[in-house]
């Protein structure tokens, strides 16, 4: 894996050719356009990925990953059997910026610490959710299908959360964003399949506002499919629901509002703001071991590309 202190500051870039971005490296390929291709031309032989202006991609996934010892493999492995979309091979990757720290949680048994020190509540029983992935049903979480067909979305195309912790008092989901923006509208607008009807029309009583306004006007899709399953299915369980927007501390500062002046709190259902900063914050607070010493590395070195051939970090420490 290529960190900050692997990478050129600056790459040259001109109208037919970008450099590789890797110190010491002389390899120029064909400027890519567009859409990213893992294409031969495009390929630096020494340093194995595929080089374009503002981005570059690893020749496997692996090597976008920090853990990847035999049960980290095959649990990975488990969740694209069900995970619909993967550029986790590409440096500014938000899925693997998730994979590498909530994976670290997991494995350390850290989750329920993690909750507490963070979200602010007291739980036992955790088990993480990928990407729709229950380790312990290997498979894509029933309850979930079930909320999907509710709404009448299908099985394999249906909303997707990033990360779901379930556990004995809280159903937690956490939207994971790096440099993507909580703003998303459905291809189809018309298309509303049974968002406003299904679960005995449950949208008039967790929304204030109706679907044109939350969808069309504010461009929420996406937090409001998350808000309205996970509403149900907390309810369905008889959890609490918490709902998560995690963010780079630099960005949307305003989401909570934004979003919030949609729905209908309660005790029994939240919707906050959290950011990868106060992950790595609380990371720094653990036992001083080589996995921690590792975590802390991948926060302060790691990138997300170029912009104008300039390198960006991914956070402001």
């Amino acid at each position: 894996m290529y960190r900050l202190r692997d990478l050129k500051d600056i790459i040259k870039i001109d109208i037919n050719y970008v450099e590789c971005p890797v110190k010491g490296c002389s390899k120029i390929v064909p400027r890519q356009r567009k859409t990213f291709k893992r294409e031969k031309k495009f390929f630096c032989p020494e340093h194995r990925i595929y080089i374009s202006p503002s981005t570059f991609e690893y020749e496997t996934e692996k090597e976008n990953l920090l853990w990847t010892d035999n049960k980290d493999e095959q649990r990975f492995n488990e969740i694209k059997t069900v995970k619909r979309e993967s550029r986790i091979s590409r440096d500014n990757s938000e899925d693997a910026l998730t994979w590498n720290v909530f994976r670290f949680l997991d494995k350390l048994g850290l989750l329920s610490d993690f909750i507490l020190q963070l979200l602010g509540k007291e739980t036992n029983d955790s088990e993480l959710i990928l990407w729709s992935y229950s380790p312990n049903e290997k498979n894509t979480w029933d309850d979930l299908n079930k909320a999907r067909l509710e709404f009448g979305e299908t099985i394999t195309r249906g909303s997707e959360p990033d990360i779901i912790i379930k556990t004995d008092k809280v159903l937690y989901f956490i939207e994971a964003k790096l440099n993507a923006g909580n703003k998303t509208k459905p291809r189809d607008i018309q298309n509303r399949k049974k968002y406003e009807t299904g679960g005995n029309e449950l949208f008039s009583k967790i929304f204030k506002f109706d679907y044109e306004k939350i969808v069309k006007e504010d461009r929420r899709y996406e937090l409001m499919r998350f808000w309205l399953l996970g509403c149900w299915i907390a309810e369905k369980l008889n959890l609490e629901f918490e709902f998560y927007s995690l963010v780079k501390k630099t960005r949307e500062t305003d989401i909570e509002t934004e979003f919030g002046k949609h729905i209908n709190q309660s005790d029994r259902r939240k919707f906050a703001r959290i950011t990868w900063e106060q992950i790595y914050d609380y990371i720094k607070t653990l036992e001083n071991t080589e996995k921690q010493k590792l975590m802390i590395d991948y926060f302060e070195n790691k990138t997300v590309g170029y912009t104008n051939g300039k390198l960006k970090k991914a956070f402001d420490f």
